[in-house]
């Protein structure tokens, strides 16, 4: 398990410059020293990507892809020490964190290994005088950024499809989970990818900040919140630079009156409490029918309440602590605000007796609250859930519509036809029936002030191509069998 402070720049660890210490949440025990990245050390990881960048984009598809299973058979081998790590981290549940940690990552490498060997460079279009050549080329550098919740699948959504593109990266990982990130380097290292095609600069946002708007920089790719995004997406827009950003939600479950009571209580377990409340699609606003309201706000509570917080590395455990005391306190606020404004607290609601070390928030849920109400607009990023009751099935859709953000959502109904149609009418980027779970061959984004673009599935391969097309007279010439170009 790695716990050196470091950066990885153009093939080579560097020890860091500046340190920011890693605290284990379920303890508040120092966990390491992570490399807080310096301007210095971003100017030299774009550098590096630059350098590399022309080397790695004329690299075949089919060797890169051969590179990058490569890497994903370097990430499967340090897989248990990365799950352990980063629940240490984040206190993310192990059972989770092996499939988000240790599964995830390789497996997202081995589809784009595979996609990019699929994907045609070039195709030709008939056109009116003679044809076009359309072409997809590599983007260029990129900057991603990546939270601390999910960081090592987050981290693979953005570099997987890069360097499959052949586009090089600087992956600029949070203080918080600093030292997982070298597991990325590690691997590439180990795998045989070419110097400057991935580095790693743990670090804060005054880092972050300077790459994002780095003049080397041909593309930002981001996850975070909103109002990081609305930065960021400033900054891209006024140098004209294309930037995906994956942003906040406050997703909403509308539970229609013919739902089993049962199957939708299992699904919500993780569709609403998944990683300790720490997930962005969570869907935290509980729309329930008047017709069922008091049945639906009582199954809740009982989910809530038995629901098992403790030591995040035991298997058992649903609900590990949060990421800081910082976010601690943060979602008792939230608590606390939910309370003064007239909303009825069934479950949780406090730091469980028994957790007198470490980040812990027990699973909260509030009934009667108002749609307008702050608990009902504001993402908490917390094991908080706001029971809203509705009358009609358009009540519901109007109430899930009425908000800023429009990341995820589900719908839970025993007639499927029935909610198929309700998430159709949803202003929402993904929506879940009697459950939700990502799919990496389907996009993934949001709409509204949950951002702009999309990831996974061939279009998160798509956002990291330019486009060039080529206008030509006469007859298209049959192409010649080089790897990935097909007519």
């Amino acid at each position: 398990m790695s716990t050196m402070s470091a950066v990885y720049i153009n093939g080579r660890f560097r020890t860091a410059d500046r340190t920011e210490p890693v605290l284990e949440a379920a303890t508040g025990e120092l966990l390491g020293q992570g490399a807080d990245a310096t301007t210095a050390n971003v100017d030299e990881a774009v550098a590096a990507a630059r350098a590399a960048l022309p080397g790695w984009r004329s690299t075949p598809p089919e060797q890169r892809a051969h590179i990058l299973s490569a890497f994903a058979d370097e990430l499967q081998r340090r897989a248990r020490s990365t799950e352990e790590l980063v629940t240490r981290e984040n206190g993310m549940p192990i059972s989770l964190s092996r499939g988000a940690n240790g599964a995830f990552p390789p497996a997202l490498l081995r589809y784009y290994a595979h996609l990019i060997t699929t994907t045609p460079q070039e195709e030709v279009r008939p056109s009116m005088v003679g044809h076009t050549i359309v072409r997809r080329e590599a983007v260029g550098v990129v900057a991603a950024v990546v939270p601390w919740n999910y960081p090592q699948a987050l981290a693979a959504f953005k570099f997987a499809p890069a360097l499959a593109a052949g586009c090089t990266v600087v992956l600029k990982a949070a203080a918080e989970t600093a030292l997982d990130a070298l597991v990325f380097a590690e691997a590439a290292q180990a795998c045989g990818l070419p110097a400057g095609a991935l580095n790693v600069i743990p670090g804060g946002a005054a880092a972050g900040a300077h790459l994002v708007s780095h003049p080397g920089v041909d593309k930002v790719t981001f996850t975070g919140s909103t109002a990081t995004g609305r930065v960021i997406g400033e900054v891209c827009g006024r140098l004209l630079r294309p930037v995906t950003l994956e942003l906040g939600g406050k997703s909403a479950a509308i539970i229609l009156d013919d739902a089993d009571l049962d199957v939708t209580m299992r699904g919500l377990r993780s569709a609403s409490f998944v990683n300790n409340g720490q997930t962005c699609f969570l869907s935290s606003r509980i729309l329930a029918p008047r017709s069922r309201y008091a049945e639906i706000v009582e199954a809740l509570a009982a989910l809530a309440d038995g629901l098992r917080v403790g030591n995040p590395l035991d298997s058992a455990t649903d609900v590990g602590p949060l990421v800081s005391e910082r976010q601690r306190d943060r979602v008792l606020d939230f608590v606390a605000s939910a309370a003064n404004s007239g909303a009825k607290l069934v479950a949780g609601g406090s730091i469980p007796k028994d957790r007198d070390r470490g980040w812990f928030v027990a699973p909260t849920v509030f009934a009667d609250v108002d749609n307008s109400d702050r608990l009902a607009r504001e993402e908490v990023f917390g094991p908080v859930l706001a029971v809203i009751p509705y009358v009609t099935e358009s009540d519901a859709i109007a109430l899930a519509n009425e908000s800023e953000f429009g990341l995820a959502g589900t719908v839970w109904s025993s007639d499927e036809d029935r909610a198929m149609e309700v998430a159709r009418a949803l202003e929402t980027g993904t929506v879940g029936i009697n459950d939700y779970q990502l799919d990496f061959r389907a996009p993934f984004g949001g709409v509204k002030a949950s951002g702009i673009g999309r990831e996974l599935g061939p279009e998160g391969l798509d956002s990291f191509f330019s486009l060039k097309s080529i206008y030509r007279t006469g007859q298209p010439a049959l192409p010649h069998p080089t790897p990935g170009m097909q007519p």
